[in-house]
């Protein structure tokens, strides 16, 4: 097969980019894979690429790159196609719309694979005929606001599969967005075996990772460790990443008096290093429903503790096994999970080798032969069946425009109460 992946910003460290990267390289062992970055604002990817991937780009926004991307009075006109309400929505333009739907009618793919709700919106409503449509959801359903799920209610049907990282997940998504012919599999993303040894449970360190927002409860794990802190000053914490949330926890851990304990990091790519230097992970979202944080750390072999939010680290961390699982918003019960495991070095070297032994089911190769084969079956049946396919696709288009005429009737009449309750 042809398998094409459209990504948001190839180039950066996200979680999107270290599953696509790992992915691609293994499905490349045996088909055709390219990896196309709508937007670069980078010289290089910051995340190894496989050898046999292609990787291009769309739009060019190097600050010392070509100036003709960047001059194009097209940039500058907001985008079209790619959804509003889609969180990097103010990335996108006249520009990325139309170079996107070039890629799109050209591509000699058999695959084509959106990464992100407002990518996947471009391939279900420009692809051209004969290749799958398939749309990537790291976020769960219940994290798409309004709007956004509006957007996707007009353009998701017209796709062949949705792919989510999780069951629960899944089902959500069946249920939610009732998208008649469309294939929702829950498929896990790929993380790479390190390329170092495992961790030896030593290490007086905690540590976790994520973009620094309010959906990943870092200010939850903070309040949480001062309460390890105050049994065991022993033991530090450490925070990678970046993000809009990064002044307000600084402020939050001097506050607690936790400088000397809790480090905000910054990004930093690749984690294994960082993740083998500790002795337990922490994954604290309220809502992560690939939950792929914790299954860098379970490869690393740390045991984790988690917050049993909806649709991830349950499906991932096995209670008492190889981590422990905490009621999600709870300071005091995730204190009390992290304490247990600090007090008992051998139930934490235990848990350990048994996260290292279960986080096989991630490695990129076994990942990569279920996507493989989710996609030969897919069009297996539309070779078997032209007609199949063209009633999908006019199905498709028919139920995502009475969506999208619903919800915008909808969305209309709640202004229209709104403005009668304001006059």
């Amino acid at each position: 097969m042809h398998i094409s992946f459209l990504i948001h910003h190839a180039y950066g460290t996200g979680e999107a980019v270290r599953t696509t990267f790992g992915l691609a390289g293994a499905l490349a062992e045996r088909h055709d894979v390219e990896i196309v970055s709508a937007l670069r604002y980078r010289d290089a990817p910051a995340v190894a690429l496989a050898p046999g991937v292609a990787l291009r780009h769309l739009v060019d926004l190097r600050a010392h790159g070509p100036a003709r991307d960047r001059a194009d009075p097209a940039h500058t006109r907001p985008a079209r196609v790619f959804p509003a309400a889609d969180s990097s929505s103010g990335q996108y333009s006249e520009l990325t719309d139309r170079r996107i739907a070039q890629y799109l009618r050209r591509t000699a793919a058999d695959v084509v694979v959106g990464t992100r709700p407002g990518l996947n919106v471009h391939v279900a409503r420009q692809t051209r005929r004969g290749p799958l449509r398939v749309g990537q959801e790291w976020i769960g359903l219940d994290g798409h606001g309004r709007a956004l799920k509006s957007a996707l209610r007009g353009a998701y049907p017209r796709l062949d599969a949705v792919l989510t990282a999780g069951e629960a997940d899944a089902r959500a998504w069946r249920r939610g967005l009732r998208l008649p012919g469309v294939r929702v599999e829950a498929l896990p993303s790929g993380v790479p075996a390190p390329r170092l040894a495992p961790a030896d449970g030593s290490g007086k360190w905690v540590v976790a990772a994520g973009r620094l927002t309010r959906a990943t409860r870092f200010d939850i794990l903070v309040r949480a460790f001062a309460g390890v802190v105050a049994a065991r000053p022993d033991w530090r914490l450490r925070i990678y990443g970046g993000g809009a949330e990064k002044a307000a926890l600084r402020a939050l851990i001097d506050e607690l008096g936790l400088y000397n304990h809790v480090f905000l990091m910054g990004p930093a790519g690749p984690l294994e290093s960082e993740w083998a230097k500790g002795s337990i992970a922490a994954v604290t979202a309220g809502r992560e429903p690939s939950a792929t944080t914790a299954a860098e750390a379970m490869r690393c072999g740390l045991p984790v503790v988690a917050t049993d939010c909806p649709g991830g680290p349950g499906e991932i961390v096995a209670d008492g096994v190889d981590g422990r699982l905490v009621p999600a918003g709870n300071p005091a019960a995730l204190t009390g999970a992290l304490l247990a495991l600090i007090g008992d070095d051998a139930a934490r070297r235990r848990m350990g080798a048994a996260a290292l032994a279960s986080s096989a089911r991630f490695d990129p190769a076994a990942v990569a032969a279920r996507h493989a084969a989710l996609f030969d079956e897919l069009l297996a049946v539309r070779r078997g069946s032209s007609l199949r396919g063209s009633l999908h696709r006019a199905r498709g288009a028919l139920v995502g425009g009475a969506y999208a005429a619903k919800y915008a009737a909808e969305h209309t009449a709640r202004a229209a109460v709104r403005g009668v309750r304001t006059a």
